[in-house]
C-alpha cells in the first residue's frame, strides 16, 4: 500500500478549553517528533503526520502517550475524479493483499468537514460504486468484513481502513512532575507507567537496599527504566539512586524487629519528598496495591505516610495482582521483573500489619529517622 501520511487522533484533549488545547496539542506533535523522523501538521482536531520510515512510525505511534488511534491513509484533492482514481487505486491495492475479493462484504464510511457540493452520503454511495467497478463485492453496511473510510475535510480527502488503537491518555510532559519510587518488581515499573500516560514526567527513585539485597536489584531497575523510556519520548525518565542500607539497618536495630517494613517505606516517601523539592517534582508516586503486602495494609498505609506533606499517588491501589501483571505484559516489563534478584533480607518473618501511629512515632523517635534521612540523601545519586 503507498500510504502518504498518517493521520493520528487523541480524545480527551478535544475537551479542553482552546488555550490548554493548543498546547497539549503542541506537545503532543512535540512528542512525536521525538518519537521518529517525520514532519507534522495540525488542523482541525487531526495530527497528519508525513514519516520518514512507515514502518517505524506505524509501530512507535502505540507508545505515545495522548494518541487515541491513527491510521495510515492516502490523500487526493477534494475533486470527483481524484477522488474516483485514488480510491479505485487504493481498491486494487487492497486486492493485491487479499484484504478485498469479489466475497468481501465491504462498507464505504464518509465523513465530511467543511462546504461541498454533496453530502456524506451522496459521496459514500459514490465511493461504493468505485469499488464494485474494481471487483463486484457486496455491499453490507450493517457487517462489513471491511471498511473503507473517506474523510473529506475541506479540500483536502483522506481514504484508509485501519483504525490502530493507540495508548490514549495525556501528552506526556503536560501534568508535571513526579518522584516514582520503582525497585525491580512488577507492580511499581506499571505505576510509574500509568502516570505517563495521564501526561507525568517520571523521575525515578530507586533504593538500594545493600547489605541486605544484591546488586542484581539495581541492575534490574535499570532494565526496567530502559524498557519505560520507550514511552517517554519528548520527556525522557530521570534516575535516581540512593543507599539505603546503612537506614533500614538503624531501623532494625532501634526499632522493634516486626516494624522494618513500615519504617522502610517511610523512610523511603520522606526521601522522595526531598528530592521532589529539589527537582520541582508535585507528587510522588508507588506501586501500592491495597492488601497485597504486609506494608500495603490501610493501617500501615497510614503509618507510613505520616508527616509527608506532598501528595502520594498510588494507581495501582485498586488493581489485583492479575490486572497489574497483564499491564506489565503488555508495556514489556514483566520478563525482567520475574528476573531473581535475590530479595530483601531485611524482611522479618513477621511483618507489621496494623501499624498504630503512636507506636510508629517512636520507633522514628528511637532510631532517629530524620538523621538517617538526611545522611542517606547526601549521597543521592544519578545513573
Amino acid at each position: 500500500m503507498n500510504y502518504d501520511l498518517i493521520i493520528a487522533r487523541y480524545g480527551e484533549i478535544g475537551v479542553k478549553s482552546s488555550k490548554i488545547r493548543a498546547r497539549f496539542e503542541r506537545k503532543l506533535v512535540k512528542n512525536i517528533k521525538a518519537t521518529f523522523e517525520c514532519k507534522v501538521e495540525r488542523n482541525q482536531g487531526r495530527i497528519y503526520i508525513y514519516p520518514k520510515d512507515f514502518d517505524e512510525a506505524i509501530e512507535k505511534l502505540n507508545r505515545v502517550f495522548g494518541v487515541v488511534s491513527y491510521s495510515p491513509a492516502v490523500s487526493t484533492r477534494t475533486a470527483y475524479n481524484e477522488i474516483d482514481n485514488v480510491l479505485a487505486s487504493y481498491a486494487e491495492d487492497l486486492m493485491s493483499e487479499n484484504m478485498l475479493d469479489k466475497n468481501t462484504k465491504f462498507a464505504i464510511k464518509c465523513r465530511r468537514v467543511g462546504s461541498h457540493d454533496f453530502s456524506s452520503q451522496e459521496m459514500a454511495a459514490r465511493c461504493g460504486n468505485i469499488v464494485r467497478n474494481v471487483v463486484d463485492a457486496p455491499v453490507d453496511l450493517s457487517n462489513p468484513d471491511l471498511t473503507i473510510f473517506v474523510e473529506v475535510r475541506g479540500d483536502d480527502t483522506y481514504i484508509f481502513h485501519e483504525k490502530i488503537k493507540g495508548p490514549g491518555g495525556l501528552p506526556l510532559g503536560t501534568q508535571g512532575k513526579v518522584v516514582c519510587l520503582v525497585s525491580s518488581g512488577i507492580d511499581s515499573p506499571v505505576a510509574a507507567y500509568l502516570m505517563m500516560k495521564r501526561g507525568c514526567e517520571v523521575i525515578a527513585l530507586h533504593c538500594n537496599n545493600d547489605p541486605f539485597s544484591g546488586p542484581k536489584v539495581t541492575e534490574n531497575f535499570n532494565l526496567l527504566i530502559d524498557q519505560l523510556d520507550n514511552y517517554s519520548n519528548g520527556a525522557p525518565i530521570k534516575r535516581r539512586v540512593i543507599d539505603y542500607g546503612e537506614y533500614l539497618t538503624a531501623a532494625k536495630q532501634n526499632a522493634p524487629e516486626k516494624m522494618t517494613c513500615v519504617l522502610c517505606k517511610s523512610g523511603m516517601y520522606k526521601i522522595a519528598e526531598k528530592l521532589a523539592q529539589k527537582l520541582g517534582a508535585d507528587a510522588i508516586v508507588d506501586g501500592s496495591s491495597l492488601g497485597q503486602v504486609a506494608s500495603q495494609t490501610l493501617p500501615n498505609i497510614l503509618a507510613t505516610r505520616y508527616g509527608v506533606d506532598i501528595p502520594i499517588l498510588s494507581p495501582l491501589m485498586g488493581l489485583d495482582k492479575l490486572e497489574i501483571t497483564e499491564i506489565a505484559i503488555k508495556i514489556g516489563t514483566f520478563e525482567i521483573s520475574k528476573i531473581d534478584d535475590g530479595g530483601c533480607s531485611a524482611v522479618p518473618r513477621y511483618p507489621q500489619t496494623h501499624a498504630d501511629l503512636d507506636n510508629v512515632k517512636k520507633a522514628c523517635e528511637d532510631m532517629n529517622q530524620e538523621n538517617e534521612i538526611e545522611k542517606a540523601f547526601e549521597n543521592i545519586r544519578r545513573l
